[in-house]
């Protein structure tokens, strides 16, 4: 007796996995990329996926452009009405700043010695202090924040040395170390140094125990937690606290060289064009410290999403 249940022969073109269980194959027409109804695939969608930039990103761009234009057209508009020298046109301000500090040789990437001898050492010394701040404070941060009963006596500490001002303690560096650039940077890291501190240590505390558990047990090396465990953990909360102590570090740059003893810098530079009544190299100065701040945090938000990932950065 012949079996009933004797399987169907293969149609012409099922082959393969697809058909040895039971699934359809694929049909429709194939372009010439490779894939199906019309799709690209692999490589080819890739590039197309990467070429078309997404229209939210670009909205929301042009957005922020168009709002600071709006603003320096409303701060145009009410200067040219007013008309006082106090606060002059942002096209003026705009002009003096090229004229004063952007209008160099090309060999000298359009940097005026004025530039050259007041924004270069003022970008110099915050990049010390700020660079101090942050490997000393993920340093500390990861070593405090690995041991509960640890940060818990230091924590006390932390919060107070937070809680002081950072202007505060410029005096204290100046009969410490005198006037000059040891002071200045000095007081630039510590005063930048505790947020980055405290958020590494967070950071480090919140490693999901069952991580750490996994890692006991398939035998990791202190140093093998640490890169692959405890920082990709903390990296969020530690970029958080290093925005805050980007931001502290300029005003602690600028507030360092409003004292006296300063011969050059950007806070030089405000303090010496107050005394002469040059205003329009005070909004210059502004100005300038306004698209610094900006651009290193932009830079430095870049970073972060390069590293961490944009789903997990932290807005501060």
């Amino acid at each position: 007796m012949r079996r009933q249940d004797a399987a169907a022969p293969e149609p012409s073109g099922a082959s393969g996995p697809s058909a040895s269980f039971g699934l359809p194959a694929s049909s429709g027409p194939r372009d010439g990329s490779g894939g199906v109804g019309g799709e690209a695939s692999g490589p080819a969608r890739a590039r197309a996926l990467v070429s078309v930039p997404a229209p939210a990103a670009v909205r929301h761009a042009l957005l922020r452009w168009l709002v600071l234009a709006i603003a320096v057209a409303v701060w145009q508009l009410a200067a040219g009405v007013h008309g006082s020298v106090y606060f002059p046109p942002p096209v003026e301000i705009a002009r003096h700043a090229l004229d004063l500090w952007f209008s160099g040789p090309a060999r000298h990437v359009f940097l005026t010695d004025e530039a050259v001898g007041n924004i270069l050492p003022s970008l110099g010394r915050m990049a010390a202090g700020f660079g101090i701040a942050a490997v000393a404070g993920i340093a500390l941060g990861v070593a405090l924040g690995r041991s509960r009963r640890v940060y818990a006596l230091c924590d006390p500490v932390l919060q107070f040395a937070r809680a002081v001002p950072p202007p505060a303690l410029v005096p204290v560096f100046v009969v410490i170390l005198d006037f000059g650039t040891p002071m200045q940077i000095a007081s630039i890291a510590f005063s930048a140094v505790w947020p980055v501190l405290i958020n590494t240590a967070e950071g480090a505390r919140d490693t999901d125990p069952l991580r750490i558990e996994v890692a006991a047990v398939l035998r990791l090396t202190p140093a093998e937690r640490l890169r692959f465990l405890i920082l990709p953990s903390a990296l969020p909360r530690i970029f958080a606290g290093l925005r805050l102590s980007l931001s502290l570090s300029l005003i602690l740059m600028v507030f360092s060289e409003l004292l006296p003893g300063t011969a050059n810098g950007i806070g030089f530079t405000l303090t010496d064009a107050q005394s002469r009544s040059d205003l329009l190299t005070v909004w210059s100065a502004l100005v300038l410290l306004g698209a610094v701040g900006h651009l290193l945090n932009t830079g430095l938000l870049a970073f972060e999403k390069r590293l961490v990932g944009r789903g997990r950065t932290t807005t501060v």
